[in-house]
């Protein structure tokens, strides 16, 4: 089991940068992924960036180049360093963790954290 805690969001204007954490309750040395999902309004959760326990990164095609996500598991820390901030980024931000233990699928859930852009 993980506690996921996700803070950083806040209200951003239009090409301005944010930096996201992600402090997990435990050693995330052998946490297979990690990532960032964000939900906005009336939408469905998607997928933002995910990190492997390899350091290999994914993102979404409307993020790319703009967002980074990196990990540290010596501070047992996931960031997703935000820029070039749009309007349609507007969303809460949920930090993920999941890996197999043993057939089983763990996946967990930070409590969220709001990303406004607009000026």
């Amino acid at each position: 089991q993980v506690q996921l805690a996700d803070s950083g969001g806040g209200l951003v204007q239009p090409g301005g940068s944010l930096r996201l954490s992600c402090v997990a309750s435990r050693s995330t040395f052998s946490i297979n992924a990690m990532g960032w999902y964000r939900q906005a309004p009336g939408k469905q959760r998607e997928l933002v960036a995910i990190i492997t326990s390899s350091s290999t990164t994914n993102y979404a095609d409307s993020v790319k180049g703009r967002f980074t996500i990196s990990r540290d598991n010596a501070k047992n820390t996931v960031y997703l360093q935000m820029n070039g901030l749009k309007p349609e980024d507007t969303a809460v931000y949920y930090c993920n963790a999941r890996w197999m233990d043993g057939a089983t699928l763990r996946n967990y859930w930070g409590q969220g954290t709001q990303v406004t852009v607009s000026s």
